[in-house]
């Protein structure tokens, strides 16, 4: 019995350092460590670039517009954050803060006093109406198993998403 307790224990441990290593995905970087600028496109379900060559414990600044018709994010996360966040997402589409081509940014602001993700304010993360631009300076530190993706309710599963390879 005393085998078993060890064993589940053990086991216990080694998923949490498992999730701690999948957890690595570099961190908010700042404007005076600047490697290089991306140019990254958002069209209706795809990137443009489809994919990232990083080097290891570079800063990029991405510069993201939104060219399609619809609200699109441009997270970077892993696969198991991009899970965690959908639900948040979704909360957002049954609030009526995130339609299919806008955002309601005042009801953004109210029911993020009740509810923190509803605000939608992660350094990782910019979500983008229609013809909207914005930036997000990361720096790829400690980045490991990382893609980029669009958590609109439905865009992940149509395939928003953009490889991160890391040298």
């Amino acid at each position: 019995m005393k085998i078993i307790k060890t064993l589940l224990v053990l086991l216990f441990f080694n998923s949490f350092a498992y999730a701690d290593k999948n957890m690595k995905i570099g961190s908010l970087g700042k404007e005076s460590e600047i490697s290089r600028v991306i140019k990254v496109i958002m069209y209706d379900n795809y990137y443009e670039p489809s994919s990232f060559q990083i080097n290891v414990g570079e800063t990029i600044k991405f510069e993201v517009e939104n060219a399609g018709e619809l609200v699109h994010e441009f997270n970077i996360a892993n696969k198991m954050m991009h899970m965690k966040h959908q639900p948040e997402m979704e909360k957002m589409v049954e609030n009526e803060i995130l339609f299919a081509d806008s955002i309601d940014k005042d009801k953004m602001k109210k029911m993020a006093k009740m509810d923190k993700s509803m605000g939608h304010s992660h350094s990782n993360s910019v979500l983008l109406e229609p013809k909207q631009k914005g930036f997000i300076i990361w720096k790829f530190d400690n980045a490991v198993n990382i893609e980029v993706a669009c958590n609109v309710p439905g865009h992940y599963q149509v395939g928003m998403i953009a490889k991160v390879n890391i040298k």
